[in-house]
């Protein structure tokens, strides 16, 4: 069977999925141990999420891995008032290489349902699992975390580069005050 070329064309272009809005998918790392990713995180930096709209400071977020494979994710912030929030919700990964996973923070009992997942894609992780980039597809969210209070500038600098160079609008972007 000969294909013509606008066949040829179109199949090409699904092959790489590029969006209606011209962007193609969001690059992954190429694999996430979940074991090594398990554990305390400090949030670095973000671009504003409504959820956390009363975090000031102090943002940590820890995953634990449960027997079945998903993760127990538990996001932690100090408010304006030295109160401290927090909010438990549930992963599970999309993939086999663990670099695309899904979130939920719906009460337990509604997690069975088909909305309230939001995608958390692993964008950078260097190789000794204490510096993270996470992000999702629609550009809209970002998330710098590392294992301790501060990262290293030449690291920070380095994922919004990535980030930038990925579509993101970085112009929003929140430094984390760590105490």
């Amino acid at each position: 069977m000969k294909l013509k070329w606008p066949v040829v064309l179109v199949l090409a272009c699904s092959a790489v999925n590029v969006h209606a809005d011209g962007r193609a998918d969001l690059n992954t790392v190429a694999r996430v141990d979940i074991e090594r990713y398990a554990g305390t995180w400090y949030e670095i930096a973000r671009l504003p999420m409504p959820f956390q709209k009363q975090c000031v400071s102090d943002v940590t977020a820890t995953y634990t891995l449960n027997s079945d494979k998903t993760i127990k994710v538990t996001n932690r912030c100090k408010k304006a008032d030295g109160s401290w929030s927090e909010a438990e919700g549930l992963a599970r990964s999309q993939n086999e290489s663990n670099s695309k996973l899904t979130v939920s923070f719906l009460p337990k009992s509604l997690r069975w349902l088909p909305v309230g997942k939001a995608p958390y894609w692993v964008m950078a992780l260097d190789e000794g699992y204490e510096n993270v980039m996470i992000g999702q597809p629609d550009r809209k969210y970002l998330w710098l975390l590392s294992r301790k209070p501060q990262m290293d500038e030449t690291v920070y600098r380095s994922y919004l580069d990535q980030a930038e160079s990925q579509g993101y609008d970085l112009s929003k972007l929140i430094r984390t005050k760590q105490h």
